[in-house]
This record gives C-alpha cells, sequence and structure tokens, in this order.
C-alpha cells in the first residue's frame, strides 16, 4: 500500500461559499485573549477552505499554553538538505525506548485529557511529552477508509476521533494539537498539498488543500511531524489500513518533508529559501524508503526525463553499501545498472515510444531477507527508439563488478566497466582472487542459438597463483551476457551467482569455435596454450602446449597416441589428425597405474 495522504480534509465549520464571483477577503483571526494574526486570503470562488486553528485552550488541571507564534528566521533550515540528520534536531532514538513502551500499553478512551493525563506520568520534558503523544497517536489511530469514502460518517473532532479510534489526516492533525496544547506544548495544525496515495507523478496541484499535519514548538524553534503517515498505510484501492509505524515522520527536517508536503503557508516550511510550487510538482518524490535506507541523493531532481538519443540516465548517492535493482513498466529489462562504492548508475534504453513508468528499489546489502523497498518513482519520456541498445533478456542486474564482487573475493578487474566491447571477438578478463574459489563462468544469448553446455565452452579458465583470467571467444557477432558464478573449494556444493558483464562485437565477420571441451580431471589449475580451437583441422599435424600439474605423463589419443614431454612446466609435442573424427587429452596421473584419465576433447574438420 501506499502512504496515506490524499484525504479531502473537510473541516466541521468551514466557511461557505456565498458568491461564486470569486471576491477576495481578508479574514484576520482573533482569539478572545489574544493579539491579532493575519493567516492568508481566503478566495471564497473556489469553494471552502479551512481555517488554521489555534490551539492553547484553558482546561482544569492543565497549564494554559502560549499562543503560536509564527515561524521566524531561528527557525528555517537550509534547503537543499544538508545530508546532515534526518531530523531536525538532535535526539536519541534509544532514549525514547522506555516511553514508547509505556505509550503504547496506555489504554484511555473516556477524554482527551484524561488520555493526556496517563501519558504525562512518564513524560516530562516537551520533547517527552510530544513522543508520547506521537507515539499514542501513530498505534492507536487507524486511517478511516469508510470515512473517507463517506463523508457522513466523518468526524474530526479529537474525542471523536478518541472514541472511535479512527480518522483522516485533518483528525489525526487536530487530535495532536488539542493533546499538544492540554501538554502545554505549542502547536500548530497546517494545511496544504502532498504526494500520497494517488499522487501522479508530474501532475500539478490547484484549488483546495488534500491534507493536514503538524508542528511543535521544541527549544526554541517549530518542528514538522505527520502522525497520518506515521500510523501506517492503506492499500492500492483505498478500502483497507494496515498500522505500519513510520518513525521518519517524527521531527523530519524541512529539507526533507518538502519532499511530498507543501504547506498553504509557505513559512511553514521551515526553509530558506522556501520553495515553490512549480518547483515541489517537479521534483521527484524522494519517499521514507529513500533515506532511511541510508540515501542521500538522486539525479536527476526531475520526475519526468526525457531520453537522449533512446537513452536516459539515473544516478543515487548513498553512505552504505546498497544493492539496487529497478523496473521499467513492471519488467527489469532494458536498462544497465552499475553498482558504485557510493551509490549507483542507471542507465536506461526503452524499447517504445512514449511515457515510461521507472521505478528504483534498494536494501540494504547485508540484509537478512531479501527484499527490495520502492525508494524512487520516474516517469520517462521516449521520444526515439535506439533499437541497436536492445540488451538481452538474460542480463542481470547490476551488471559489472563493484564493490560487491569484491566483497565475493573479485579483486582488481581488468575491466571495471559492465560493458566489454571487443572488435574481433575475442576479450581476456583478469581478477585477483580475494579468496580460495572455485569458479564458473557461461555465455548467453538471445534467440536460443546458444544452449548453456555450449555457452560455457566459449570461456577458457587460466590461474597462475591468485589470478584468474577468463579467455572468452564469441561465437558471432552481437551482444552476449557473460555470466560468473563461484563457491569457496572447501565447500563443496552449488555454485553462486557474484556478477555478469555484458559483451558486444560488431564485426560481422567476428566467428570464433568453442574451445575443447573439458572433463573434471581438468583442474582449475591447468591450461591450454595451444590449440586453443576445439575444432582441429582434418590431415595436419597440430602442435600442443599445456599445463597439466601434478601428472606422470600426458598423451593425444588420435587415430594413433602421441605422447608429450615435460618442458619447462609445460606438456608439448604434436599429433596427427588424419583418419579421426575426435582427438582426446589423456593423463597418466599416478606412475604406479597403468590407466590414463580423459581431462579434454576436440573436434575434428570434416574432410
Amino acid at each position: 500500500g501506499q502512504r496515506v495522504s490524499k484525504e479531502p480534509c473537510k473541516q466541521a465549520q468551514a466557511v461557505t461559499p456565498h458568491s461564486s464571483k470569486g471576491t477576495q477577503v481578508t479574514v484576520e483571526i482573533h482569539p478572545k485573549d489574544r493579539p491579532p494574526q493575519l493567516f492568508k486570503k481566503l478566495s471564497f470562488g473556489k469553494g471552502p477552505r479551512r481555517l488554521p486553528s489555534l490551539s492553547g485552550q484553558d482546561n482544569r488541571g492543565f497549564q494554559r499554553t502560549e499562543a503560536p507564534r509564527p515561524p521566524g528566521g531561528k527557525d528555517l533550515h537550509a534547503y537543499p538538505w544538508d545530508r546532515s540528520s534526518l531530523k531536525s534536531m538532535p535526539i536519541d532514538l534509544q532514549q525514547f525506548e522506555k516511553l514508547d513502551a509505556y505509550a503504547l500499553k496506555v489504554n484511555v478512551r473516556s477524554s482527551v485529557e484524561e488520555l493526556v493525563r496517563a501519558l504525562l506520568k512518564q513524560a516530562h520534558t516537551d520533547l517527552e511529552k510530544v513522543r508520547a503523544i506521537w507515539t499514542w497517536i501513530c498505534h492507536h489511530i487507524e486511517y478511516d477508509v469508510v470515512g473517507y469514502h463517506n463523508k457522513s460518517q466523518l468526524s474530526c473532532k479529537p474525542i471523536d476521533v478518541l472514541q472511535t479510534g479512527k480518522s483522516i489526516c485533518e483528525g489525526y492533525a487536530g487530535l495532536f494539537e488539542h493533546m499538544c496544547s492540554l501538554a502545554g506544548i505549542q502547536c500548530m495544525k497546517l494545511f496544504g498539498y502532498s504526494k500520497g496515495s494517488g499522487y501522479k507523478l508530474g501532475q500539478t496541484f490547484s484549488g483546495d488543500s488534500d491534507h493536514a499535519w503538524n508542528a511543535v514548538y521544541l527549544d526554541g524553534r517549530w518542528h514538522l511531524l505527520d502522525s497520518t503517515w506515521g500510523s501506517g498505510s492503506v492499500d492500492d484501492s483505498f478500502t483497507e489500513f494496515t498500522f505500519r509505524y513510520n518513525e521518519f515522520y517524527f521531527l523530519t527536517h524541512p529539507a526533507l518533508f518538502i519532499n511530498n508536503h507543501f504547506p498553504d503557508n509557505s513559512n511553514w516550511q521551515l526553509l530558506k529559501p522556501a520553495l515553490a510550487l512549480k518547483d515541489f510538482e517537479n521534483n521527484i518524490l524522494q519517499n521514507s524508503n529513500f533515506y532511511t535506507l541510508g540515501l542521500l541523493a538522486a539525479h536527476p531532481q526531475t520526475a519526468v526525463i526525457q531520453t537522449v538519443n533512446g537513452k536516459a540516465s539515473v544516478s543515487v548517492d548513498c553512505r552504505p553499501a546498497t544493492l539496487f535493482t529497478f523496473k521499467l513498466q513492471g519488467t527489469k529489462q532494458q536498462g544497465l545498472l552499475t553498482l558504485k562504492k557510493q551509490g549507483m548508475k542507471l542507465d536506461i534504453y526503452p524499447q517504445q515510444t512514449g511515457s515510461h513508468t521507472l521505478q528504483i528499489f534498494a536494501k540494504p546489502s547485508r540484509a537478512s531477507e531479501d527484499v527490495y523497498q520502492c525508494v524512487l518513482e520516474y516517469v520517462v519520456e521516449c521520444g526515439a527508439v535506439d533499437a541497436a541498445a536492445r540488451l538481452p533478456r538474460e542480463l542481470h542486474q547490476p551488471v559489472g563488478p563493484s564493490w560487491f564482487s569484491e566483497r565475493q573475493g573479485f579483486l582488481r578487474p581488468s575491466h571495471p566497466e559492465p560493458i566489454v566491447h571487443t572488435n574481433d571477438g575475442r576479450c581476456a578478463l583478469t581478477f585477483t582472487m580475494g579468496r580460495d574459489l572455485s569458479v564458473l563462468a557461461s555465455l548467453h544469448c538471445d534467440g536460443g542459438s546458444l544452449p548453456e553446455e555450449l555457452g560455457r565452452r566459449h570461456i577458457m579458465q587460466v590461474r597462475h597463483g591468485n589470478q584468474l583470467e577468463l579467455k572468452v571467444h564469441l561465437p558471432r557477432a552481437g551482444t552476449f551476457v557473460l555470466k560468473i558464478y563461484a563457491r569457496k573449494k572447501s565447500e563443496p556444493g552449488n555454485y553462486d551467482y557474484v556478477f555478469n558483464y555484458l559483451l558486444s562485437c560488431l564485426n560481422a565477420e567476428a566467428q570464433w569455435p568453442p574451445f575443447p571441451q573439458s572433463y573434471s580431471k581438468w583442474g582449475q589449475d591447468c591450461e591450454v596454450v595451444e590449440p586453443l580451437s576445439g575444432v582441429l583441422p582434418a590431415d595436419r599435424n597440430v602442435r600442443f602446449k599445456l599445463r597439466v600439474p601434478g601428472v606422470a605423463k600426458v598423451l593425444v589419443q588420435a587415430e594413433d597416441a602421441y605422447p608429450l614431454t615435460l618442458n619447462r612446466g609445460y606438456w608439448e609435442g604434436s599429433c596427427n589428425t588424419a583418419g579421426c573424427r575426435e582427438v582426446f587429452v589423456m593423463v597418466h596421473e599416478n606412475a604406479n597405474h597403468s590407466y590414463y584419465s580423459h581431462v579434454l576433447k576436440y573436434q575434428v574438420e570434416s574432410q
């Protein structure tokens, strides 16, 4: 479900229009014992508008709350966000553990006053009072999906919200304001536009406000919070609410709060400089998941991005090692996502013109569950398709080496970029291995013309100490996926996928046969120097040079047997391919035994 936010927050005593001609009047609100305060101009031609309410009522047994002062220079935070903190004041959430546990157990529904008295038994400072009220509301008031659809069954009065245990945004904000007033805390109920449930990327806002939230005065400054969004979420059909506590919306840094809250009065942005409505409409929606996962910034900042020559690019900055994935129109195809040490980069190649929804997901790299959370959404407008950039379906995200493959033991890659271009259809990729791993690699392409077993034979693995080389000979021109798997040598079993490359060859004349077929006795320390081609010419003398450590003898079996000679660590010799269709390389592992083991198999061309 998406965050609850797009409620038509009606107020019981809304101003009633007397004319549809759009007469402008200035309304000043004068509480009986407070100085006048100009709030805003109301257009009676637009329909009902709600007036901001002022807290601070006299109640028996409670101290009188001062009239809330308007925000001033000392309340303002710099925009854009300085990446310092998610909160607008320094707080240690651990200090709230006992208070939160206490507030959760308070079960008073008789009156708001009695509820506040119960909460204040364990809340003493202003911050503790605000926290206790916040925690109680977020865990005891559910969003009223029935009232949202049927306004006749809806009440936003604090006592009704308390006793029914449900309301819409204005009821949440009104109850919060009233409870703070009773607790002696200055609090404001604010109205404005929001990017919540039902929000469409890039949409414009006009007319009445659609959401309500609060500002509280603590330690000499105003701070923002939204108990509606802190309490939970509704499903896509807006018929069912689920309690799902969200800490992000408690005393949120104003430069982050503005991502999805735009107050009617720009002073309540608490920002310097204040954001214009047009910028609020155009900016991307970075939801609470974005920041709670440790992400810092995204580029571009606009919600709608245009392709250039069929390509659109997005990048994300983050502090911790974070894994990403994406969906373009619901699929993971037609994108190239690469992990960076401080974020990720994504290139998108839509294969149809028009508008495409791009969703970006993230999760901590060491998370116990394999669950990615949506952190960003864009609309990609594609004016022209780059058909040459069509990516293979076998391509896994992310692409290319990264901190993640380094963590798995693949260090110092010779090709740090995700795409390897080869002019003649051949390439060699090298790594320094940081662990004692068995490695498996395979080559894939679209169209089913390269079965998995044959795809593996287009890659030859060579080891020299802790250096790993993967020689690749492409069967033809085109785009291929090189997948790399690994497992610890000390733990036999299945190989785990680590990462993949995209290999590209545009030379139509490139056409390489597979490497020779290897058997289980061909260890990872073995090497073929020649012949590399798994298909030998007929009726020819073919020279062999192999590295096969730890064996007593090596021979090549064609029509006849041709023993090889050990020379400086390599077994060398030649054989004649006349009269045979297959050639085998065989090894004699132990001089005390008479049998040979097959290690390599070559095909011979037809005559």
